[in-house]
């Protein structure tokens, strides 16, 4: 059995350093998931300035990874036509003729704007899905899977608390 790609973090000079074997990678980079290492993104801020623009409910759900309690979220049974943007950084993410109602508890679209959402392999919580991020600030948006019941065949599960409505 071989060793995790990541040996450890650590914080060096105030920048974050991720050890891969002999290869030190510096701040530009970070952990994603369980095993990915995606580039900076567009928007960048420092988790206190996203903590103080977000509040504590939205950082929790876009920054650390966290998910609101089904069928809980404004967004969820929304049908105005417009857009979804991030709620991190108001980019334009999904449209409403886009969204459905999977009766899943969370809002739920059959696919993004093309080019606006990141896709993480995600092996948290003895699962192994499909983590969808924004791909212009790396905020968690929630999951992606394949039992969508259009002809897009997917089901975008987004947290309502990740998203804004533009109408």
């Amino acid at each position: 059995m071989g060793m995790p790609w990541y040996l450890f973090l650590k914080e060096k000079n105030k920048e974050l350093h991720i050890q891969c074997g002999l290869k030190l990678i510096k701040k530009g980079f970070r952990p994603l998931g369980n095993d990915t290492i995606m580039k900076k993104y567009p928007v960048e801020k420092s988790e206190a300035e996203w903590l103080e623009l977000l509040g504590p409910e939205r950082y929790a759900i876009l920054r650390k990874k966290g998910t609101e309690r089904p069928f809980t979220g404004t967004y969820n049974l929304h049908t105005e036509n417009g857009a979804y943007n991030c709620g991190a950084c108001n980019a334009q993410l999904f449209q409403s003729t886009n969204k459905f109602d999977s009766g899943c508890g969370w809002p739920s679209f059959d696919a993004s704007i093309e080019g606006t959402v990141e896709y993480v392999r995600d092996t948290t919580h003895g699962m192994i899905r499909t983590e969808i991020l924004c791909a212009n600030c790396g905020s968690h948006l929630g999951h992606v899977f394949n039992d969508g019941p259009t002809e897009t065949g997917q089901r975008y599960c987004v947290n309502s608390a990740s998203i804004d409505f533009k109408g």
